[in-house]
């Protein structure tokens, strides 16, 4: 079934009794049993409920995985997956890493006696390869450089060695690339964003094709109880339908835009892989069917950078990221307030970088909103 079709119909229709187009809301925190011994399939709602049961299941089709489990945030899902891992273990991560995940990692996990070390190219992750190694966590493209990660060369590496490859694919989602088809073990949904589209609900999502590991994750879940609840479900759910839809219209209009900024003076480098002198381009291409409507860009002076921000008119001045509206981020001041300066402006995240998501809006009017802010 072609991926545009899951996303409007999804893929589960056990609630289905009654005949209801739209996936009906199960607001039941528990459920009886027909008998001792016997179950319905839902016990409880922490566990699982019919709404968040599609959910779940739309999504693992979407991702060509057997299995999703749902999270309250794409935090909550980022920190239960991290408790598949025990004190003394070790983990490699993205050096330019979305700055909740690395403050997660710097604060919580390291706390718990989790290492987590940092690396961009493979030769890098290879260096960085120990005994005590269990997983190497990627995003690609990154949050906000934009960088690109070969996953089929990544993969090969976590294979020959047993290591788990965990990928963060929010911002292309599924209708743009599949991770797992390319050899990934786990991959990451901050569902805020792309798959709800609205700007108007949290969650998170974990897919994975292997029982052994989602039965690990679904127990985390049931017992840290960071679950998504129905109304949210049915909120992600209706997001999705027109995925598909938005991912295309979001594309071609941050082109343009993209294609706009590269003639601007007053822009020094535009950071889109979609552009063909984008360092990642041709692995884009190759393991990528697009690209997104994710662009950053660094001004030429930070007086500038700040004139846009709060000039703009069209385009809100926002954390978050693939919704509708198109939303500007200041990543110094908002995703990544919480790395070091250093590490922070040793990876470009200085106060010249604006981050842009893409809405909905006509390209026509957020190229003039952009043209009238700078000006």
């Amino acid at each position: 079934m072609d991926i545009s079709t899951i996303c409007v119909h999804g893929y589960d229709k056990r609630y289905d009794t009654t005949g209801a187009v739209a996936v009906p809301i199960f607001a039941s925190a528990t459920f009886a049993h027909p008998g001792v011994g016997k179950s319905t399939g839902f016990d409880y709602s922490r566990s699982l409920n019919p709404t968040i049961e599609h959910l779940e299941h739309t999504v693992a089709a979407l991702e060509g995985g057997a299995y999703a489990v749902a999270f309250s945030s794409g935090m909550a899902a980022v920190s239960a997956m991290m408790e598949l891992f025990a004190p003394g273990d070790h983990i490699i991560a993205s050096d330019d890493l979305y700055g909740g995940t690395f403050r997660l990692f710097f604060h919580i996990s390291q706390k718990n006696g989790i290492k987590v070390s940092y690396a961009n190219t493979l030769e890098e992750i290879e260096r960085e390869i120990t005994p005590s190694t269990k997983a190497v966590f990627i995003e690609t493209p990154t949050n906000p450089m934009m960088r690109v990660t070969d996953i089929a060369a990544i993969a090969q590496i976590t294979h020959e060695r047993k290591l788990l490859l965990i990928v963060d694919n929010t911002f292309l989602t599924p209708y743009f690339q599949r991770p797992l088809s390319l050899g990934a073990d786990i991959v990451l949904h901050s569902g805020t964003k792309y798959l709800g589209g609205h700007n108007d609900t949290l969650s998170g999502m974990l897919v994975v094709k292997d029982f052994i590991l989602y039965d690990s994750l679904r127990f985390i879940e049931k017992t840290t109880g960071a679950c998504l609840s129905p109304f949210d479900s049915f909120l992600i759910i209706r997001g999705i339908k027109t995925l598909a839809i938005r991912m295309e219209r979001q594309q071609e209009t941050a082109m343009a835009i993209a294609r706009w900024l590269t003639g601007q003076g007053a822009v020094k480098t535009v950071y889109y892989i979609g552009l063909p002198d984008h360092p990642g381009y041709e692995i884009s291409r190759r393991q990528s069917s697009g690209f997104g409507g994710m662009i950053s860009f660094s001004l030429r002076d930070a007086q500038t950078a700040v004139k846009i921000l709060e000039n703009v008119k069209v385009i809100k001045y926002a954390e978050s990221l693939g919704g509708v509206e198109s939303l500007i981020t200041y990543p110094m001041l908002q995703t990544h307030a919480d790395l070091p300066e250093s590490e922070r402006i040793a990876r470009g995240i200085d106060a010249c970088l604006l981050r842009l998501s893409v809405g909905l809006e006509s390209a026509d009017d957020l190229i003039e909103d952009l043209k009238q802010a700078m000006a």
